[in-house]
């Protein structure tokens, strides 16, 4: 009897676990599955009069990112995410430094060092106008990894290009735009 109890208790064990297991694969494959879309709008900063939006759509475990933008002075110009959804200071520099949560110093997207913030360069055409687009595994929107999500980070237009050595952030000059990132 005792053998046939003990046999019950360890079955019940092993199926409640292998229950868990398979609830928790099913909620972290319909999280990867879930799309998530977030609009946000640039303002001008440092007395610039750059406006635009910025949208971030979370699909099948990977964040596109498009921003178009307006008010630019013609040529190449840096985009960044910062590390604070904070854009009350008149310079942008209430959003703090890039963000960068693996440690590691800037450089460009996909080297072998760059800050999780460092978006990269666009072009502005003769008109001021600039879009720049791209796709990552690195970010979510909101899933509560500190090392991926977005959420409560600041997106910052920079008045020059990035230079990706200069450290710690591509003496890019001027934030001329700035936006939160939060639902």
């Amino acid at each position: 009897m005792k053998k046939l109890l003990l046999s019950t208790a360890v079955l019940l064990i092993v199926a409640t676990g292998c229950k868990t297991k398979a609830e928790s694969d099913a909620t972290a494959s319909t999280s990867k599955s879930k799309t998530v879309k977030l609009k946000i709008d640039l303002i001008p900063k440092s007395g610039s009069s750059v406006s635009g939006q910025a949208v971030f759509e979370q699909k099948d475990g990977k964040v596109i990112f498009t921003a178009n933008m307006t008010g630019l002075k013609p040529g190449v110009h840096a985009i960044h995410i910062h590390e604070k959804a904070d854009c009350s200071s008149a310079d942008g520099s209430s959003a703090g430094g890039h963000w960068n949560p693996t440690f590691q110093n800037h450089g460009k997207w996909g080297s072998e060092s760059y800050h999780k913030g460092d978006i990269g360069n666009f072009p502005a055409d003769e008109d001021g106008k600039g879009t720049i687009t791209m796709t990552t595994d690195e970010w979510c929107i909101g899933c509560g990894d500190p090392k991926k999500d977005i959420l409560g980070k600041g997106l910052i237009v920079h008045q020059d290009p990035d230079d990706y050595v200069s450290q710690p952030a591509g003496n890019a000059g001027s934030r001329v735009a700035c936006s939160a990132i939060i639902k």
